[in-house]
Order: C-alpha cells, then structure tokens, then sequence
C-alpha cells in the first residue's frame, strides 16, 4: 500500500488517498491523473513547448478527422513540465515582420492559428512595429512589399518627419531621432507566455494526446536493419515507437547528438563557394527584462494598449542615468505593456555564447542558470534606450526590476529554422529561436508526418547548407531578423 499525495496547480489542492500499485504507474504535473506509463505509441513527440504540444494537437485532430487513429496514438514527453522550458519565460511577441519571404510567409500562416482562438491561447492583438533608420529603409520597404503580395495588413511611413508625426499621433512622448520608416502591422501582437502552452496542452488533451511530464529522454532504440528509431528510452521506460517528433527548443543539440548528426557541416555561399567544418549549433544568451510600472503608464494617446514596439536605430545612445555615451553602434530593443509581467516588458539584441557548443550548460535553465543572466549592464542600455524613444521613460531606471531573467537560444548555423525528417522517421523542428511566435508550425508538421509535404516548410530543409540555398540577410542587429 502507497501513500500518494497529488498536488493540483490550477485548483491550488492537495488529494491524499491510498493507491494498491499494481503496476507501473507515471504522475502527470501539470493534469493530476494517476496513468501506467505507456510501453508503446504509434507518435512520441518530446518536448511540451510550443513546438511539442502544437504539433500534438494538430496531428491528433488529423488523425481523428481521417477516423484512423485512437486516443493513444500521441504521447508527449518532457524532462520538466509544460512550458518548463524556453516557450515558459518567452516575452511572447506574435509578428510578421521579417526580410526573408519563407520567414513571412510561415509567420502569416502562425499569426492566423494565434488569431483562431485568442482566449485559449491568452493572445492580445494588439499590433506591432519596426521603426528604423534610413540604413534600414530599404530593408523594410520589401518587407512592406511584399506584406502586401501576401495580404497581411500593415501600414508603411516613410521620411524622418513623417514617421515622427506618425509616432506622436499615437504617442505623443516620442521622442527617437533618425528614424526615417514605421511599418505598422496592424496583425500580430503578444500572448502570455506560459498561459498560451497551457492552453495548448488542453487542447492537445482534448484531443487525445498523452502528456506525460518528468520523464527524460535518454537515447533511442535503433532497428537492426536501419537508421530508423524504433524506441524512445527514457528514464522511466522506453517507449516503442513508429515515428518521433523533436520539438525541444534549446535542447535540440542534445538530441541531434544522440542521434548521431553531424556537428560540423559545409555550407556553400552566395557565389557557389563550399566552406566546410561550420559548426552546427551556435548558443546567444537572449536579454531581456521588466521595468516595474504599471502597463497602463504606456496606454496610447487615446487610452488605448499600444502595440508592441521594436526600434533599431544607428543614433547615438546616451545613458538615462549620466549622459554618458553607451554605444554609437547600431542598436536595437523592443518592448511592450505586460500584465503578465506587470510592467513594460522586453529586451535587447542577445549576444553569442564564444565558445563550442559542446561546453555550454543549458541546465539550469532561464532563471536558475547560474551562468546565463542578464546584467546591470542591460538594465542600464534597456533603459536608457526606452528613454531615448520615449519621454515618459527619463528616469524610469529605478523601476527596473532587478533579479535572473533571460535565456539561452540554440542557434542554427544562419539563424533560421530547420525542419526536416533525419534517420527516417525523426521529425525535427529547430527553431533556431524564433519559436514562440510559429505556433502554426505543428499545423504543417502534423500535415508532414501524415505524409503530406507543406510548401511552407520546404525552405527550411537541412539540405539547404550544401546546396547553397540560404535565406537573404538584413541589415537589423538581430540575428533573426
């Protein structure tokens, strides 16, 4: 006889009953339900973050649709729990502005599953904006462009004077120089981060899907005869399997690795020249932060919730603090009212990990690294830029929420993401840190699986190295951009 003692986190309850163990048993966190550890699923999908739990969904309302499947043909795995990882402390920003076509294309196609069910997923549509330089004009000029061909709805200012009385119309504290372009999506927004992925996982619940938390993956059963994975080993179990799904967002190297895939590729450039021995994964620490006041003290010109702002500007950035010079570099930083955060959330440009992805510790990960986090050196140019852009924000530096916050981003070798099917029948999607915002990728990942090829996705094959078929760069400080 045990003695189990269950807590419920959305009901805040403890349940103490005793259990006759008859068999093994595996405890779901996050959905307080006694269930025997599965032995055997026709999907194992590992990671409950955006990508994992999205994915899920999507595949099991496919698979119910099509009315060949059952309840345990889906079972999510995650070493933590439900947005314990990258996908829990996202600033969760929803926006379609990218230079690169494919990256459009794909976020247009997110921004509508995001809009398909705003009170689940705790989404806000409250706009976006990239404000830039004239080094960068020509940069968001095609993005407005092309915005248009796509129909996604924006609105492009253009000329110093113009794109200032633009701003002050809406905010009448702006006060950035140089800016010289506003592209205004009236699409996109934010949704509270960890709120968005428990929605998510109801709907992959309702679905069907098994979510099973505390559980960490430690390699893969191989068939005898191939490549193929036949089983996820874990530390409760192995799970025999037909297909897997990674969707484990700053882990990703540690899979790829027991996997076997290669750690240095070759890529060919713009001009046909093949440069070998890249290395695979590249690690940024991404900053970010609160600034402690109430979200209503950036409410626009008519009372309303802006939208969120991203600036990137070659001006010279002085100190709130002093006047002192701070960089005349380009910089850039974005932020927004948050009652998730209860404050003006957001961040800078993140910067590389200098070192081999080998000999950076991922874990503890977010607020627990010992390692990884921001600094009062971005307080002060976070600050110091939100002052820049906006009156209101002179001052405002005592407010900062001072304490761990940030998180590390496993980068692919140009910054986009991967997605694509490796050892026959391992889906992988790396995100390469634009996650959050692509919740409509498991929509086009289920589809895959099911073997239905999504144009959305081909761009983003692995072969796209060695073949030469990079995506274009921009001009902004951010490498995802």
């Amino acid at each position: 006889m045990f003695l189990y003692i269950i807590f419920s986190s959305k009901k805040k309850t403890l349940i103490i009953f005793p259990l006759l163990l008859l068999v093994r048993h595996e405890f779901n966190y996050e959905n307080p339900i006694i269930m025997s550890f599965p032995t055997k699923a026709k999907y194992v999908v590992i990671g409950a973050g955006i990508h994992g739990l999205s994915t899920a969904w999507h595949l099991a309302e496919k698979i119910k649709k099509n009315g060949n499947g059952s309840n345990n043909d889906i079972v999510v795995i995650d070493k933590g729990g439900i947005a314990s990882g990258a996908s829990g402390i996202a600033c969760g920003v929803v926006r379609n502005n990218y230079f690169q076509p494919a990256m459009r294309e794909l976020m247009a196609h997110s921004v509508k599953v995001w809009e398909s069910d705003p009170k689940k997923f705790h989404y806000h549509p409250i706009g976006y904006m990239q404000i830039s330089p004239e080094s960068m004009r020509k940069d968001v000029t095609s993005i407005y462009e092309q915005q248009k061909t796509i129909g996604y709805e924006s609105t492009f200012i253009e000329g110093e004077k113009d794109s200032e009385k633009y701003m002050k119309e809406i905010l009448d504290d702006w006060q950035a120089k140089g800016i010289t372009s506003v592209l205004h999506e009236k699409r996109g927004g934010y949704a509270n981060n960890s709120a968005a992925i428990y929605g998510l996982a109801d709907k992959a619940e309702a679905a069907g899907v098994k979510i099973i938390t505390g559980t960490e993956v430690t390699g893969f059963k191989r068939g005898s005869n191939s490549k193929a994975v036949t089983g996820v080993e874990t530390s409760k179990g192995t799970i025999d399997c037909e297909q897997v799904v990674v969707g484990a967002g700053p882990w990703v190297k540690s899979f790829w690795d027991m996997l076997d895939l290669p750690n240095k590729i070759s890529i060919k450039d713009k001009n046909g020249v093949l440069h070998k021995d890249n290395p695979m994964w590249i690690y940024w620490f991404l900053t970010e932060g609160v600034l402690g006041v109430d979200p209503n003290f950036q409410k626009t010109n008519d009372g309303k919730m802006p939208p969120v702002i991203h600036v990137d500007s070659d001006a010279p950035l002085h100190s709130d603090v002093d006047g002192s010079l701070i960089t005349d570099k380009m910089w850039g930083i974005y932020y927004k009212p948050d009652f998730n955060f209860n404050g003006i959330q957001g961040g800078t440009a993140p910067y590389k990990i200098n070192k081999s992805a080998d000999n950076v510790n991922v874990d503890p990960y977010g607020i627990d690294s010992p390692e990884f986090q921001t600094t009062d050196k971005f307080a002060h140019m976070w600050c110091s830029a939100l002052a820049h852009c906006q009156k209101r924000f002179e001052g405002q530096i005592k407010s900062y929420h001072a304490g761990p916050s940030g998180g590390l981003g496993c980068f692919t070798p140009d910054s986009f993401p991967i997605f694509d099917r490796f050892c026959e029948n391992v889906y992988i999607i790396a995100d390469s840190n634009h996650g959050y915002k692509m919740l409509g990728v498991g929509e086009l990942v289920a589809d895959e699986m099911l073997g239905k090829e999504r144009d959305l996705l081909k761009p983003f094959r692995f072969n796209r190295y060695e073949k030469g078929k990079l995506h274009p760069t921009s001009s902004s400080p951010f490498p995802w951009s």
